[in-house]
């Protein structure tokens, strides 16, 4: 399959990868797997773009590693959206997570409203409502630092740039 979209991520602290991680070691334990995308740390998607604003993607994520620090959020409950295929973790907007995502407009339209979120798992409908159960028992609410961005083009995954926060 060819690459058909960017995609500006903002990643989680280690810890909260960690934590995280955790809660899909258990899915994986309950014989969950899903569908998710492979060998990408946790983060919130802050914007899509089209293939053709590379250059300009990458430029901005430069610029917004110089001026954003690194940021705490509190990422507090789980949700799934509408057609129970995917189930994540959201964190509770605030300004600073506001004000990075509208920092990553490059005035492309985009085709869904944005809505803050980590995935844990994308899978059938029914897979992921019989993981619900592994993912409530093992989440917990929890302060994260949003500490770097990153790029990438989807499918397959080609890392682009990864920029630490550092305002």
């Amino acid at each position: 399959m060819a690459e058909q979209i960017l995609v500006l991520m903002a990643d989680w602290d280690d810890e909260t990868q960690k934590a995280l991680s955790g809660i899909y070691d258990e899915l994986e334990k309950a014989g969950f797997k899903g569908k998710q995308t492979p060998g990408i740390p946790y983060h919130i998607s802050m914007s899509t773009y089209t293939l053709d604003k590379e250059a300009e993607a990458v430029e901005l994520i430069h610029k917004l590693g110089k001026e954003f620090k690194p940021f705490e959020v509190d990422l507090s409950h789980l949700g799934m959206f509408a057609g129970g295929n995917i189930l994540f973790a959201a964190p509770d907007r605030n300004p600073e997570l506001d004000k990075l995502h509208a920092a990553c407009d490059l005035g492309v339209s985009q085709e869904f409203t944005w809505t803050p979120h980590t995935t844990i798992i994308i899978d059938d409908q029914e897979v992921v409502h019989e993981a619900l159960p592994t993912v409530v028992k093992n989440f917990s609410s929890r302060i994260g630092t949003i500490t770097k961005l990153h790029l990438c083009a989807f499918w397959p995954t080609r890392e682009i740039a990864t920029v630490e926060l550092g305002g």
